[in-house]
């Protein structure tokens, strides 16, 4: 049976236009001196005319720049120098030397994925407002998340509204709060065990900050009578930097949500975070909560993370953890299935593997569901985001990756009380780059992370070609009755 798909008008193309307020570090210590000392001997009032310069050019691309330059100058150096009082003036002036503009869709906007908005208020019957999470990527090929919002229609018309001009990272949450008993589990599996490890956890409550941690670990450095042997070292630096690993961050109310940028922030996300799968997964008291899924990169090692939200203005990071959470493409069921949590992988960068867990952070178990069978496909398989509950059972997007390096997307059907039965699959792509859909950043694909069923069709915003983003529709019905037995 053929499949009506329709590829619709709303295309995102990436907008070197939106730019982030970064810092700048423009060398060591010994450089960042000379620039300060030179900024110093700037007359008083040359500065003010500096400053109202940089205001005037800046302030219409970035919200409240002085504040942002008087920040940076606290981080950069003491408010207080040795000649005496700084004037106001000076500090944002020194401040701004030491920031910079980074275009963090110039390369690419691309693997979307598409959740449901938790605000549904204001709308005409049938329409459902959305979040589309995209994967943003700059200078240096540094990927970061952004959001856009919009609107499916009663007649399944997709509306995109225009991203706000600004943008602005999120504040950091100085002090999340740790659980004991999972950190420590945490630490097991990565082989932190050394004595050293006993005595800093000792210290620590069932649950602790980030404070408290350092403390420990300073209390332990203190308590050892001929100091830190090199291994006690490392495991200290293992420590913290599992911590660092574990964060919150916050964003204001006032922020269009276009406005909110995810961008690295740790060691191991330094070159990336890579293809978030959002997924809206309701809790067993029926009340929902936002997963994503993605790859942190650091540009050398890939590791899969997890990010949860309730309202796209606080956001956790939390590191997944356990011998079955590898490579990249997890993907979590919006719901737990007859009790525990379950996720799609791809452990061995070819087959499809499905995971079942008592806890979302702890993955230890995996069987292979799908391997490749069709030739668009022989190279490898993997998800196209969170699997999709239907009466047929769970709808899964897939990708396959054939001659030629050709990335198309295809579908199977997964028993709804028993995902590891395969019921059905595609035997031809459901989508395939067109001619329009080749040229790019990387040729011949396209690609999901996450779609939804919305009026009896299946909507899939995918990426052309690693720079792009469009949509295209298929009636969940036909998509059903082209399923061939597995």
């Amino acid at each position: 049976m053929s499949i009506h798909l329709k590829r619709t008008d709303a295309i995102l193309n990436p907008d070197q236009s939106r730019v982030l307020l970064r810092t700048f570090y423009p060398g060591d210590t010994r450089r960042v001196d000379g620039i300060i000392r030179r900024i110093m001997s700037l007359p008083e009032d040359q500065v003010g005319t500096l400053l109202d310069e940089i205001c005037v050019e800046f302030s219409q691309r970035h919200q409240e720049i002085r504040k942002t330059f008087l920040e940076r100058f606290g981080q950069v150096c003491d408010p207080l120098m040795p000649d005496g009082v700084i004037s106001e003036q000076r500090r944002m002036l020194i401040g701004s030397y030491f920031l910079a503009e980074y275009s963090l869709e110039s390369a690419a906007l691309f693997n979307p994925s598409m959740v449901p908005h938790p605000d549904q208020t204001g709308l005409l019957t049938g329409s459902l407002r959305f979040i589309l999470s995209l994967r943003a990527t700059g200078e240096g090929h540094i990927s970061s998340v952004t959001f856009r919002t919009g609107i499916i229609h009663p007649d399944n018309r997709i509306e995109v509204v225009a991203p706000a001009g600004f943008l602005t990272e999120p504040r950091q949450i100085p002090n999340p709060v740790y659980e004991k008993g999972l950190f420590e589990r945490r630490l097991s599996e990565i082989g932190l065990t050394r004595e050293l490890t006993r005595q800093v956890m000792n210290k620590l409550g069932s649950s602790f900050a980030l404070e408290d941690l350092r403390a420990s670990l300073q209390g332990a450095q203190f308590r050892q009578p001929d100091g830190m042997t090199q291994e006690d070292q490392e495991e200290a630096q293992g420590i913290w930097m599992l911590a660092r690993s574990n964060y919150e961050v916050q964003f204001q109310p006032a922020q269009d949500l276009s406005e909110r940028i995810l961008f690295p922030a740790t060691p191991s996300q330094r070159n990336g975070i890579e293809d978030a799968r959002f997924v809206r997964f309701r809790n067993d008291d029926g009340a929902h909560i936002y997963y994503a899924t993605f790859t942190a990169y650091d540009g050398k090692v890939v590791v899969p993370e997890l990010v949860e939200t309730s309202d796209f203005l606080l956001f956790r990071f939390i590191t997944l953890n356990g011998p079955a959470a590898v490579n990249k493409g997890m993907a979590l069921f919006p719901r737990k299935i007859n009790g525990s949590y379950a996720m799609l992988s791809r452990q061995d960068n070819e087959n499809i593997y499905l995971m079942f867990s008592d806890n979302v952070h702890f993955w230890n178990e995996h069987q292979v569901i799908l391997k490749p069978v069709f030739p668009w496909e022989l190279v490898q398989l993997g998800n196209c985001g969170s699997p999709i509950e239907t009466d047929a059972g769970w709808l899964v997007l897939s990708h396959g990756v054939g001659p030629m390096r050709k990335y198309c997307i295809g579908a199977f059907l997964l028993d709804r009380e028993d995902p590891s039965k395969v019921l059905g699959r595609l035997r031809e792509p459901l989508l395939k780059p067109n001619q329009n859909e080749r040229e790019g950043y990387v040729p011949n694909v396209v690609y999901s992370c996450g779609a939804l069923v919305r009026n009896g069709d299946l909507i899939v915003p995918y990426g052309m070609a690693d720079h792009a983003t469009g949509f295209a529709t298929a009636p969940l019905a036909e998509v059903l009755a082209a399923m061939e037995a597995a």
